[in-house]
């Protein structure tokens, strides 16, 4: 008897990696163009150069002009910083303490009528009011000045 060889069965190929996409050519980084507007003297990340803030720091600088918030009510404190603002703005005051109060820990988003409130709500009415493009920054004021109950508020010089 002679044995025959039997043909392995027929595997199909085995299914052929898909190609992967040529990466784009990097291309040279754009070079940007020199900005032709002229540029500003340097300040701060917080709109007051080194000097401004050395003084506040130290309270080596009186304010211009005093605007006491505390124990008015919200309404009657948001109308007094609006008015005094524009007094102050007019005076050409460049330094203008605002007295708030003290602080209170927060109990909820909105204090309402609470201690603190007025605090609470002063940078909001400042960045929302009428004045705030005349304002080039905001600081807690020095302990001499009355500390955590008051903030320095920077008036941009009049042009």
């Amino acid at each position: 008897m002679s044995e025959i060889a039997e043909a392995p069965p027929h595997v199909p190929n085995p299914p052929k990696a898909m190609p992967r996409p040529e990466k784009p050519a990097k291309s040279a980084p754009a070079q940007r163009l020199p900005d032709p507007r002229p540029q500003p003297r340097p300040l701060d990340r917080h709109g007051l150069d080194g000097s401004w803030e050395r003084k506040l720091q130290s309270a080596a600088i009186q304010p211009d002009f005093t605007l006491d918030l505390h124990g008015h009510s919200l309404d009657a404190a948001h109308a007094r910083l609006d008015y005094g603002l524009a007094q102050a703005a007019a005076m050409g005051a460049r330094l203008v303490l605002v007295i708030t109060g003290k602080p209170r820990p927060v109990e909820a988003a909105d204090r309402g009528e609470r201690r603190g409130a007025i605090r609470a709500k002063l940078l909001d009415w400042l960045a929302a009011g009428p004045h705030a493009s005349r304002i080039a920054a905001v600081r807690g004021a020095h302990q001499r000045h009355g500390g955590a109950g008051a903030v320095y508020v920077v008036m941009k010089k009049p042009r």
